[in-house]
């Protein structure tokens, strides 16, 4: 039986809920304020989470954030139930990663419809994510540290991410190392007049926070999803297990990072010294080389395309033009395609 937890102040409502919720089948835990419906919800783990917004001590935008705080609560589908219906209050509780908005009043069809799609997308997903571990194969051998690593990564919980979600900020607390299954990650850094220098992007298989896990450190840099991603969080206690008993795995990361070190260095290099043709060319052709085989293009914003390159968005747009007129790229608003690789890599300084 599928487990729900209702957090819900007022009594009639959530004694309504309850009944519905019990009658098709449903275990129903419930809770009058969001104090006591975190510590039900980091107690039972309930498949998924419906929680009014306005409640006392806790309202429930301070419930899912503390749940987000939790690895093994910030993944359970959770719904919010208003009697607020305006966008600006929708978007909130979307930022913070609440899956889905129930207004009041609503109908028992409504109710169980809501719950009944929400717990199939997380099927999916599940589904998704067994998917995406046999694809690990690629990443790791068949050396037992590897495999045990492939294993407890296996037993993790997938976070789903929106388009602009943050998973990280500059300063955190590092908690533990990331691995992308789908969609797409920038991490990037920010200077003292909120200008963005992008330090990176990774997509599927590719690991995320390698530098701040290794040293114990806080995030170096800031992580955001560019499009609607899913990834894995490995705590930082389980990979230093791993890394201690099984040297294979410490020597993977070492090269990761060590490739991740390289890069940097090339790409302060070109921030340096390159010209604005040569350091637009290097970046276009490194991004490209980023792409899962197969894909023949990138897709990238004017100014995260300025971001990466160090360069004003304005000269971005003048150069990428340059290069169409010369046949050496085709853009279609921020889908950038090559049509000339030898002639892009030989760009002069």
């Amino acid at each position: 039986m599928k487990q729900v937890l209702v957090i819900e102040d007022n009594k009639d409502i959530r004694e309504n809920i309850t009944e519905i919720l019990e009658l098709a089948g449903y275990t129903v835990y419930d809770a009058d304020n969001g104090m006591k419906g975190v510590e039900l919800a980091l107690e039972h783990l309930p498949d998924i989470i419906l929680c009014d917004v306005m409640m006392p001590e806790l309202d429930g935008y301070g419930v899912l954030h503390m749940l987000h705080n939790h690895v093994e609560a910030s993944l359970i589908p959770f719904i919010f139930l208003t009697a607020k219906a305006e966008h600006t209050d929708q978007r909130k509780g979307m930022d913070l990663g609440a899956d889905d908005y129930l207004t009041k009043p609503f109908n028992g069809a409504e109710l169980l419809n809501s719950i009944e799609s929400r717990l199939k997308k997380k099927q999916v997903q599940k589904d998704f994510h067994s998917k995406s571990l046999e694809q690990l194969d690629t990443l790791v051998s068949q050396t037992d540290g590897l495999r045990e690593l492939k294993n407890a990564i296996r037993d993790l919980k997938m976070r789903p991410l929106k388009k602009g979600q943050v998973i990280y900020s500059e300063g955190d607390l590092c908690n533990g190392l990331f691995l992308v299954m789908s969609g797409k990650i920038k991490t990037f850094k920010q200077s003292a007049d909120s200008r963005e220098l992008i330090t990176g992007f990774y997509s599927a298989d590719e690991y995320l926070g390698i530098n701040s896990s290794l040293a114990a450190e806080p995030y170096i840099d800031t992580a955001v999803a560019t499009e609607p991603s899913s990834l894995v969080l490995i705590p930082g206690v389980i990979l230093g297990q791993l890394i201690n008993k099984y040297s294979e795995v410490g020597r993977s990361f070492i090269k990761l990072l060590s490739n991740e070190v390289r890069e940097k260095e090339e790409q302060l290099i070109q921030l340096a010294y390159s010209s604005v043709r040569k350091k637009l060319a290097d970046v276009i052709l490194r991004l490209q080389h980023q792409q899962p085989p197969g894909i023949h293009h990138l897709k990238i914003s004017r100014e995260d395309l300025a971001s990466v390159a160090g360069m004003a968005t304005e000269t971005v747009s003048r150069t990428l033009t340059d290069f169409t007129s010369e046949g050496l790229i085709t853009k279609d608003g921020p889908v950038i395609t090559i049509l000339d690789f030898q002639r892009l890599s030989r760009m002069k300084n």
